[in-house]
């Protein structure tokens, strides 16, 4: 582990709690827990084929990688087993399943930096790691072409990349944006293929039922960028072409399914871990860092003076530090451009309650930019950047399509009688009270809590329990079904290195 890395749960505060525990899963898909009672039935569903499309949730990815165990831990499996418990039929639910609990990705025989192996708690430092090893997941070659998978979840995807013809090719990763997703390389129908996309082979299945959780990269990969730009949010009209088109591929007047609609990224401890006010400063630290701000602050008024800012402005853009815990400093491209009075006179500002610092931002604050100037402290003297932050605005352009998002969302639902998670209030639900699943509780703090994995993002296979469960709740109140819930309690929460 980097010292950048230790840096960054130094300041997050980890500890452990006993809701580390040792991996395992259910075995028994009709186990005795809260909510199951009477005789099991699919009731109107049909569940012989049952297909789950999506993306890295859907998968079962976790801890920042997609590994064999996350993946036997997925909430469609899950579902698979307690729908072969209700229909009294033999579990027959497919997942293109990796070489390993690593989680990397060799890129001919090459490991990939950018799909790293994953994260586990390191018991003796209390920290996570990466896991260090080669992996042994081969991108091209993986032998899993040519069939058909039920788990059609590919990480990374967006909601009109389930309509990407050649998404699976190899040739279109060295593509500059890239045109293929090297995760459906590995289990695409047809590898030299450019027609085939995942809808494509979803819908050839021919689902008796399905999910269909789509849509949160579309906001999430702005979001974990710190709205920088470098991953736009999909522009509402697009999402809503590629929602239906996708939907009504797989969609028929004689099956069923649930759809599944998009959380606030304010609900996940990657936005919610590190502080605001992540710099501890004593009296004199305090006296002399406001004495390096003094030339800033002045500049900031004689700006004021040249009517290029008003006194609010001013008021927002102060430095300002004092004894105890203390606001770091970001750049703010909502701030007005003042540099052409001096180049100094950055758009900085001390972030507020209303910011989010994003969780790898926590391995860089309170560390020299410049190992040689003690001034550069990152966070202090040298602000976070667009990446590391989301400010108010960007916070607001997420919030504003995911709720376009999920209203379509809904109708789509409503219009073709399908079930519907709501699991952006599950997801409120683990960052304010915590899930009381009835032989256990999860929240989403970070490492503590239980819901969700190392990387901030992705849940444990415990959270996954929770997805399991709900989801079976709407089944069984939509379609007459009693099918039984799983115990949580029985799947791992942060698994321990």
């Amino acid at each position: 582990m980097t010292a950048k890395k230790n840096r960054m749960f130094k300041l997050a505060g980890v500890v452990l709690t006993c809701a580390v525990i040792a991996a395992c899963s259910s075995s028994d898909p009709a186990n005795k827990t809260v909510g199951n009672s009477g005789e099991q039935s699919s009731g109107n569903a049909d569940f012989t084929t049952f297909v789950a499309i999506g993306d890295s949730i859907t998968a079962g990815y976790a801890d920042g990688a997609l590994y064999l165990l996350g993946q036997q831990n997925s909430f469609p499996l899950m579902l698979a087993q307690q729908f072969a418990a209700a229909d009294g039929v033999a579990v027959n639910f497919t997942q293109p399943l990796v070489s390993d609990n690593l989680g990397g990705l060799l890129f001919g025989g090459n490991p990939n930096p950018d799909f790293d192996n994953r994260f586990a708690l390191n018991t003796k430092t209390e920290k996570p790691e990466r896991v260090s090893g080669t992996p042994t997941t081969e991108v091209i070659g993986s032998g899993l072409n040519n069939t058909t998978f039920n788990n059609m979840g590919v990480p990374g995807a967006k909601s009109f990349h389930l309509l990407a013809p050649g998404y699976g090719n190899p040739a279109g990763l060295g593509a500059v944006p890239p045109t293929a997703n090297p995760y459906f390389v590995r289990f695409t129908s047809d590898i030299a293929s450019n027609l085939v996309t995942v809808i494509g082979d979803a819908a050839a299945q021919q689902p008796s039922f399905f999910t269909f959780w789509i849509g949160n990269n579309d906001v999430l990969g702005y979001a974990t960028s710190g709205g920088d730009d470098s991953d736009p949010i999909t522009p509402t009209a697009n999402f809503d072409d590629a929602y239906h088109a996708a939907l009504d591929a797989v969609n028929t007047s004689t099956n069923k399914g649930v759809l599944v609609n998009i959380p606030d990224v304010s609900a996940l401890p990657y936005f919610t871990t590190v502080p605001y006010n992540a710099i501890p400063m004593t009296e004199d630290q305090a006296a002399a860092t406001n004495a390096a701000f003094i030339a800033y602050n002045e500049g900031l008024l004689a700006a004021q003076g040249a009517d290029m800012i008003d006194a609010a402005e001013v008021t927002q853009r102060t430095i300002a530090f004092s004894a105890g815990q203390n606001a770091v400093v970001i750049l703010d491209e909502d701030l007005t451009d003042i540099s052409g009075l001096n180049a100094a006179l950055v758009n900085m500002r001390q972030a507020t309650e209303n910011d989010l610092i994003v969780l790898p931002a926590a391995s860089i604050i309170g560390t020299l930019a410049d190992p040689d100037n003690p001034a550069s402290v990152i966070g202090v003297g040298v602000p976070l950047a667009d990446k590391d932050v989301l400010i108010p605005s960007e916070i607001e352009a997420i919030d504003t399509a995911r709720t376009a998002f999920n209203d379509t969302i809904k109708a789509a639902a409503d219009d073709d009688n399908l079930a519907f998670l709501d699991a952006a209030a599950i997801m409120t639900e683990l960052s304010t009270t915590g899930v009381d699943y009835g032989t256990g509780t999860i929240n989403s703090e970070f490492v503590r809590g239980g819901a969700f994995s190392l990387d901030g993002v992705h849940p444990t296979a415990r959270g996954y329990a929770v997805i399991a469960n709900s989801i079976i709740d709407v089944i069984n109140s939509s379609f007459d079904a009693n099918v039984y819930r799983v115990d949580p309690s029985t799947y791992p929460a942060v698994l321990l290195k």
